[in-house]
């Protein structure tokens, strides 16, 4: 499994690595059923405390894309609540939108990244 840690960024570590973790499930590099390493493992490989990976996962359960395993430990389970998804896709979307707007970014502009990073998930 290769996780990027940014330790001079801003975002919290736990953020980043559910980023990674979620990022990983679009582009396929993790599948349904994938056991993921156990929070000590991980924690050692990539030079973080257990809390910071253990915290993770958690977000990670709670937003339905892990669920805990008393024999695998954390495994993947991509949540089948699409419409609780699309809203808060919907949500955010409507901030970035907003400050979109606010830049004078172009619908047009806007399509064309989406489908740039869209790419990265098919």
């Amino acid at each position: 499994m290769i996780i990027e840690i940014d330790f001079n960024s801003e975002e919290a570590l736990y953020l980043q690595l559910c980023n990674q973790i979620i990022m990983g499930i679009a582009a396929s590099r993790f599948r349904e059923g994938d056991a993921l390493p156990s929070v000590r493992q991980l924690a050692d490989s990539i030079g973080i405390n257990m809390h910071t990976v253990n915290k993770a996962y958690t977000v990670l359960k709670q937003e339905g894309y892990v669920k805990v395993d008393r024999r695998r430990g954390a495994v993947i389970a991509v949540d089948a609540d699409r419409i609780r998804t699309l809203e808060e896709i919907k949500k955010a979307l409507q901030v970035i939108l907003a400050k979109s707007s606010c830049k004078n970014i172009s619908k047009e502009e806007i399509h064309e990244l989406i489908e740039e990073i869209y790419e990265d998930y098919i």
